[in-house]
């Protein structure tokens, strides 16, 4: 008898953890926070997962909205796994655009992208190093005076006459002050800081969406980075916009060398303007509405594994429809600009560019006649196979930036 208990302990040991297990890997890839639209249901993967609250999912339009609450994140409507946070909110629709679009983007601030010794008649030695800058900082001022530019902090140093500046850099979002001591360079005889500094980007992308009700844009789907550091360039609102762009060509991807679309600024004259630049994408507000029919945005629990249709432009026409489909979804919060994992599978894509191609980040991913979301990433070593970004993550950034442009106007 103390046998059989003794093994139905251990029994009992065992599945509590693997309970544990499931349940801890559940948290860990699935959401933190919900949005659903008005009437519309909280459970997703065939009613795997399920959320339920003191408050009604499917009310009426007639409740003030957005509306926030905490519900309980269910498994088989069984076992519970966390709290979440849900917003109710009403069905938005975008017009998607799935064109090209030629960016500017001049940072706030020049960012330090190098560090390099001087050498001196008393040795080598860095400047920078020595006030504590590093690569990724953003200087904004130097000795009070604002910089924009890559030469106006050569011109500061150069012509400090040896005296010490202060730098005043942004690191992880706050500004502090640091004292640097320029050297004057044995190689050409004037002062230097020992650093390399860069203030602007210009490329080619494409716009995922238009907002009509925001008037504001969303493309790429990922952020615009420092090629050097990988951090995102801090923009400088008021001097980035986007400008249109004529796509020539397209270079073929193979495996293990992506391809790219390649074209010009076909106008210098701004199409837009840029305000964001995120994680998940790049954003602003059009001069102009563009054409197209507006459709409705998926939340990210009603996004599927299956067919799907990707918008792009591949040569100097209109933007086209390309079979693809959504191989595999991660829901985690830990995940940015890489929720979906994309196969392309319409030989026309596939014959004419390999598949994806570096400046169709952006290009809007529909289902069912729905935004789901956007090209973010090509896989190096498969080109017809990508990363996307659910529409959800952009549309609440687009809506942020249209309402913040549009109080600023009022």
């Amino acid at each position: 008898m103390k046998k059989i208990i003794s093994m139905l302990t251990a029994s009992a040991s065992v599945l509590g953890l693997l309970l544990a297990v499931v349940l801890a890997t559940a948290d860990y890839f699935t959401p933190n926070s919900f949005t659903v639209t008005t009437g519309g249901r909280l459970e997703w993967l065939s009613g795997a997962f399920t959320v339920v609250g003191d408050k009604d999912v499917t009310a009426s339009a007639g409740v003030p909205y957005p509306k926030t609450y905490q519900g309980t994140l269910m498994l088989y409507n069984v076992i519970p796994i966390k709290t979440v946070d849900v917003s109710v909110v009403d069905q938005a629709c975008v017009v998607p655009c799935g064109t090209p679009f030629g960016i500017r983007l001049f940072a706030d601030g020049v960012m330090v992208v190098g560090l390099a010794d001087v050498q001196t008649g008393s040795g080598s030695v860095n400047p920078a190093v020595k006030a504590g800058l590093k690569v990724g900082d953003v200087i904004v001022r130097v000795d009070g005076k604002t910089v924009t530019e890559n030469g106006e902090v050569a011109r500061f140093v150069e012509s400090c006459g040896g005296k010490s500046l202060r730098f005043s850099v942004r690191r992880d979002g706050s500004v502090s002050t640091v004292t640097l001591q320029p050297v004057l360079s044995e190689a050409d005889g004037l002062y230097k800081a020992g650093l390399w500094v860069r203030s602007s980007t210009a490329g080619i992308g494409t716009l995922t969406f238009y907002n009509p009700t925001s008037r504001s844009f969303a493309g790429l789907g990922h952020g615009i980075c420092d090629s050097d550091t990988g951090k995102l360039i801090p923009l400088h609102v008021g001097d980035s916009d986007i400008v249109p762009v004529i796509i020539n060509g397209v270079t073929r991807g193979l495996q293990g060398k992506p391809g790219e679309l390649r074209g010009y600024f076909s106008d210098n004259a701004p199409v837009g303007s840029l305000t964001a630049n995120v994680p998940d994408g790049v954003y602003g507000i059009l001069n102009s509405a563009p054409r197209g029919k507006a459709v409705r945005v998926a939340m990210k629990q009603d996004v599927k594994t299956g067919a799907v249709k990707i918008l792009t432009t591949i040569d100097g026409g209109a933007p086209k429809y390309y079979d693809a489909e959504i191989e595999k979804i991660n829901y985690s919060d830990h995940v940015q600009s890489k929720n979906l994992v994309l196969h392309i599978t319409d030989g026309r894509l596939i014959t004419q560019a390999g598949g994806i191609v570096q400046g169709m980040s952006g290009s809007p991913v529909l289902q069912e006649g729905r935004l789901v979301g956007a090209v973010t990433h090509v896989f190096v070593n498969d080109p017809t196979r990508g990363y996307g970004v659910f529409a959800e993550n952009m549309l609440a950034e687009s809506q942020s930036v249209g309402s913040s442009a549009n109080s600023k106007v009022s």
